[in-house]
């Protein structure tokens, strides 16, 4: 293509930065208009519903009985919050679901690095099959099994412990875990390996004071990404758990169903806001290495 004639429209990033002027641009008012109406709609239906369960969950008794869904609590009342934690056993369901986080996703980090750095740097034969072999995993669905693995753990006694809940939330959560430390491995300069083995490191010393550190961004985007489908996992629990001693958040919310199907509300609302609570914390304090690490492995033009 010659320079006159260039289109400069499909090179990488032009297109998107002129659309950035064409939004920005004075001219262009309405479309501005338009871009933030859109991108506020879709902030209030992602941010609502949260911003609904806290401030019903600081409602009094009599707020939720006789005012409307939607109103606002005329206090901050604490009632509802000391009763999730008293009244049920929600601190040992919190303890349940952080031991099964914890164990899951340290499983899989602990697998998924090495496999998918033997998978790009290392030469090893038929390694694009055993790539499609873990991808063929993110296609499996989960309720396909169910039955095979309840029949297996009750046959070996792993039902109602946390191995349960842990080695099939390891099993599906490998597959994305290696694709995206293969994305970020593969443009790795292998002249830094090199380098590293001709100064004396072995493979494994190469991996781990090297290639490990230089994947931390990767490493928190798996974590993050995991931690919040195991922390708010439902099936493999209410499957596979029948000891109410070993249930986790998802399942303990069940407790404040009470006789005739009656609901305590407010408490089961302060429940609510209890368990969401990690994971908005962990994905504001990890949000510039999850943005980071989701990039790391992107094509460069």
């Amino acid at each position: 293509m010659s320079g006159s004639s260039r289109d400069y429209t499909e090179m990488p990033g032009i297109g998107e930065r002129r659309w950035v002027r064409m939004i920005k641009s004075r001219k262009n008012i309405p479309i501005r208009a338009v871009f933030y109406v859109v991108i506020l709609i879709f902030v209030m239906i992602q941010v609502y519903p949260i911003f609904w369960v806290i401030c019903s969950s600081l409602k009094t008794p009599d707020e939720m009985t006789y005012t409307a869904q939607y109103a606002l609590p005329s206090g901050f009342y604490l009632g509802n919050y000391i009763s999730a934690l008293t009244i049920s056993s929600i601190p040992r369901y919190f303890l349940n679901s952080t031991v099964v986080a914890v164990l899951t996703l340290l499983g899989i980090v602990v697998l998924g690095c090495p496999v998918a750095f033997v998978i790009s740097k290392v030469k090893v034969k038929y390694a694009n099959a055993l790539m499609a072999f873990f991808l063929f995993g993110m296609m499996e669905p989960i309720f396909s099994c169910l039955i095979p693995m309840f029949q297996i753990y009750n046959r070996i006694g792993l039902r109602n412990t946390y191995w349960a809940l842990v080695l099939p939330q390891i099993g599906f959560g490998l597959p994305m875990c290696i694709y995206l430390y293969t994305g970020f491995f593969k443009f790795m300069p292998d002249s830094l390996l090199e380098a590293a083995v001709i100064d004396g490191a072995t493979m494994g010393t190469t991996f781990r004071k090297i290639v490990v550190p230089m994947a931390k961004n990767t490493t928190m985007t798996v974590l993050t990404y995991n931690f919040v489908f195991v922390w708010n996992e439902f099936t493999y629990a209410n499957t596979f758990i029948s000891s109410s001693d070993m249930k986790t958040l998802p399942i303990g919310l069940n407790d404040f169903v009470g006789q005739f199907g009656r609901v305590d509300w407010g408490s089961t609302f302060a429940a609510i806001v209890i368990s969401i609570l990690p994971t908005l914390i962990v994905y504001f304090i990890l949000n510039k290495n999850i943005i980071e690490g989701m990039a790391a492995g992107a094509v460069k033009s």
